[in-house]
C-alpha cells in the first residue's frame, strides 16, 4: 500500500507540472514593478533589501517604466542627495537586476545612454514582467 501511495505522490507531481528539483529549490523568483517616480525608489530598493536579507538567495529583477525608470538613469538621487547608484550597486552584487523599457525611454525622449550601466534596457517593461511572470514562474510585487 505504501508503494502505492508513493506512486500516486510522483504522478500527481507529473501531471502538476512539478519535479523532484522544483520542490528542491525553495529559492524563490520574484519581479518588482515600479512606474512611480524617485519617491518610491527608496522604498522599493528597502524592499528589496529586506527581501534578501529574508532569503539571500531570491532571485530578484526589479522592472520600471514610466517615472519607474528615474532612478536608473545617471546621477540620479534621492530626496536627500544621495545616488540612486550606490543602493543599486550593492544590490546587483547580491544578484538583483534591474530592467528599464525603452518605451518609455523614447516615449519621453531620453537617450539610452543616459540609463546606468547596472541596468538592461528592454524593449517593453509591462511585456517584460508579464514574461518573467508567465515564462519564468516569478511572483509580482508592486510595492
Amino acid at each position: 500500500m505504501t508503494g502505492n501511495i508513493w506512486k500516486f505522490a510522483a504522478a500527481t507531481l507529473v501531471a502538476l507540472g512539478l519535479s523532484g528539483t522544483a520542490l528542491a529549490d525553495p529559492t524563490s523568483k520574484v519581479v518588482y514593478h515600479i512606474n512611480e517616480g524617485t519617491e518610491h525608489a527608496v522604498p522599493l530598493l528597502r524592499n528589496v533589501n529586506n527581501h534578501l536579507n529574508a532569503e539571500p538567495g531570491a532571485k530578484i529583477v526589479v522592472v520600471g517604466h514610466g517615472k519607474g525608470i528615474d532612478f536608473m538613469l545617471a546621477g540620479a538621487k534621492d530626496k536627500n542627495g544621495n545616488p540612486f547608484e550606490v543602493t543599486i550597486d550593492t544590490l546587483q552584487a547580491k544578484g538583483v537586476e534591474f530592467r528599464v523599457c525603452n518605451n518609455t525611454l523614447v516615449s519621453r525622449k531620453i537617450e539610452p545612454n543616459t540609463v546606468i550601466s547596472q541596468a538592461k534596457i528592454v524593449p517593453s517593461g509591462v511585456a517584460e514582467i508579464g514574461r518573467l511572470q508567465a515564462k519564468e514562474g516569478y511572483a509580482y510585487l508592486k510595492p
